[in-house]
C-alpha cells in the first residue's frame, strides 16, 4: 500500500471539496431550516448547513423504473434537471448538453432510506472509543441529540452509499425509556453533521419498551424501571412532566401579552424535546417488538394526546397490522432476525408483506452498519417470503418499503422517496432487478449531483479516516 503524501488539510480538501467540487466552506453558508423550541424567542441551534452539490443534468433512458409510487414502467426514461425529478416516461427528448446514459437492461428507482441507523453515532472501526450512541445515565434521557454523536468520518456512510442509501435517520440507542433525539442526515461527504443535515426534516425522538431499558436499569440494580410496567409508568411520568412544562410556557405567553418584562421560565432540554411531542413537531419511533406491547405504547399515545410515527423492529406487526393500518402508524422492520432474545421468538419471515397486505405502512430497515449496505438484499427477501405465502406482490409495492413509505415515517415524503417530478432527484441506477442478491448500486445520485459511481473510483467517497488504512484509501 502506498502511503498518502497529502498532509490532512489537503485530505480535507480532496474530500469535502475538490471530490465533488462547488464546496464552500461551513461559515459561508447561510442556515437552510431554522427551527424554534416552544417557548423560546431565538431560533434552535444547530441548523441545517446543508448545499446540494453540483448536479448534473441526466437523462436515463430504457431502463425499468420503480417509481416508488407503486409503479412500474417498463422502457422507460428519466430526466433529472437541476437538482431535480423533471420528468418520467417512454421516450423522453434529451435537452441540449444533457448526459445520456444507457439504462438497457437495468433499473431505476428512488434512493434508498433507512429509517433505523447508528452510522456515525456507533461508527467503525467498532471500538469503545466510539461508543457513542446510548446515553445510560438515566431511563429518560430525551435531553441528547444524536447529531452531537455524529462522527461524519464514518467510513460506514460511504459503504451505505454504494447500496444505494441517500438518506437515512440516525437514532441514539435503545438502552433508555426515551434516548433522545434523531436527525435525518444527506448521505453526502462531508465534514461536520451540519452539512448532512436534511433541511426541513423534523425530528424524531426515539423511545424504547421491552427487554433493553429494564434489563440496563433493572435486574439487580434496584432501579427503576425492572419491569414492563415499571417501563409504562416511567413514560407517563415523564410525558406528564413534559405537560406541566407547556402549561408553563403557556402561561408564560399570556402574560407577557400583558407584560412584555415577564420572566420566562427556566428551560428544561429534556421536556422540551417532550414537549415537541405533544405539540406533534417531533416525531415519535417506538423500539419494540411484542405486539401487545405496540398496543399499549398505542394506549399511551392517546392518552396524552400524541401519535407513534413508526413502531422500530417491530418483529410481532403482523399480529397488528389492522391495528396499525387503523392508527396511521408505520412498522420498520426486519427480513428476518428471528429468536436472538425473547421478545424476538414469535417473528416470522411473512412479517413485512402482511403489513403490506393490510394496507398498513411497511418498511424495511437494517440496525446495522453491515445492513444497511444491503437494504434491497432485504427487501428482496420479504418480498420472496410473501410470494410464497401467496400474495400478489412484485417489485413495484417492495421499493416503496424502501423510499416512499420511510420517507413518509421521517416527515421528508414531499420531498423525496419517489420518482415524481419537481422532486429531489434521489436517485439510483441498478445493473439488474435491485432485489436480486446479484444486484449492484452502479450509479447514485443525491440532489442530482453523481455521488457514487461504480465504475469510477474518483467517485467513490473514501472519509479521511479509511485513508492510509485501507488498500482503496492508500492508493489514491
Amino acid at each position: 500500500m502506498t502511503p498518502n503524501p497529502l498532509p490532512a488539510i489537503a485530505l480535507v480538501t480532496l474530500l469535502g471539496c475538490g471530490l465533488f467540487s462547488g464546496c464552500a466552506t461551513q461559515a459561508s453558508r447561510a442556515p437552510a431550516a431554522v427551527t424554534r423550541a416552544p417557548g423560546v424567542a431565538a431560533p434552535a441551534p444547530y441548523p441545517s448547513t446543508y448545499r446540494p452539490l453540483p448536479a448534473t443534468d441526466t437523462l436515463i433512458r430504457n431502463a425499468t423504473v420503480l417509481t416508488g409510487t407503486g409503479a412500474r414502467l417498463d422502457a422507460a426514461d428519466v430526466l433529472l434537471a437541476a437538482g431535480r425529478i423533471a420528468a418520467v416516461g417512454t421516450s423522453l427528448v434529451a435537452p441540449a448538453g444533457v448526459v445520456v446514459v444507457d439504462g438497457s437492461g437495468k433499473w431505476v428507482t428512488p434512493g434508498i432510506i433507512d429509517v433505523h441507523s447508528h452510522l456515525g453515532v456507533y461508527p467503525s472501526p467498532g471500538v469503545r472509543a466510539h461508543s457513542d450512541g446510548n446515553e445510560m445515565t438515566a431511563p429518560n434521557t430525551a435531553e441528547v441529540w444524536a447529531e452531537h454523536s455524529v462522527w461524519p468520518q464514518d467510513p460506514g456512510f460511504a459503504a451505505a452509499l454504494a447500496g444505494g442509501v441517500t438518506s437515512m435517520m440516525i437514532l441514539p440507542g435503545s438502552a433508555n425509556l426515551i434516548g433522545g433525539r434523531s436527525v435525518t442526515l444527506r448521505n453526502v461527504p462531508a465534514r461536520t453533521v451540519q452539512e448532512m443535515k436534511f433541511p426541513g426534516a423534523p425530528y424524531g425522538v426515539k423511545m424504547a419498551c421491552g427487554e433493553n431499558p429494564k434489563r440496563v436499569y433493572g435486574e439487580g440494580r434496584k432501579t427503576a424501571p425492572a419491569t414492563r410496567m415499571g417501563n409504562m409508568a416511567g413514560y407517563r411520568a415523564a410525558f406528564i412532566e413534559a405537560r406541566r412544562y407547556l402549561d408553563e410556557q403557556d402561561r408564560y405567553e399570556r402574560e407577557r401579552a400583558r407584560k412584555p418584562d415577564a420572566v420566562p421560565p427556566e428551560r428544561d432540554l429534556r421536556s422540551e424535546t417532550l414537549a415537541g411531542v405533544l405539540t406533534g413537531g417531533i416525531l415519535v419511533h417506538n423500539h419494540c417488538y411484542r405486539a401487545d406491547e405496540m398496543a399499549q405504547m398505542l394506549d399511551l399515545a392517546h392518552e396524552f394526546g400524541f401519535r407513534i410515527t413508526a413502531f422500530h423492529h417491530a418483529v410481532e406487526a403482523y399480529k397488528i397490522a389492522d391495528l396499525l393500518a387503523r392508527e396511521n402508524t408505520c412498522a420498520a422492520m426486519w427480513a428476518d432476525w428471528w429468536g436472538f432474545k425473547m421478545e424476538a421468538f414469535d417473528g416470522i419471515r411473512e412479517n413485512i408483506a402482511l403489513v403490506e397486505a393490510a394496507s398498513a405502512c411497511a418498511i424495511v430497515h437494517s440496525d446495522s452498519e453491515i445492513g444497511i449496505q444491503r437494504l434491497n438484499q432485504e427487501a428482496g427477501k420479504a418480498l420472496a417470503a410473501g410470494q410464497r405465502m401467496g400474495l400478489a406482490l412484485g417489485p413495484e409495492q417492495a421499493i416503496t418499503w424502501l423510499t416512499r413509505n420511510p420517507a413518509r415515517a421521517i416527515g421528508v415524503l414531499e420531498q423525496t422517496g419517489t420518482l415524481e417530478p419537481g422532486k429531489r432527484a434521489d436517485v439510483v441506477l441498478w445493473n439488474r432487478d435491485p432485489f436480486s442478491v446479484y444486484a449492484r448500486a452502479e450509479r447514485v445520485y443525491v440532489d442530482g449531483a453523481l455521488v457514487w459511481d461504480l465504475a469510477d473510483p474518483a467517485r467513490q467517497p473514501v472519509s479521511d479516516f479509511a485513508l492510509g488504512t485501507t488498500e482503496a484509501g492508500g492508493g489514491r
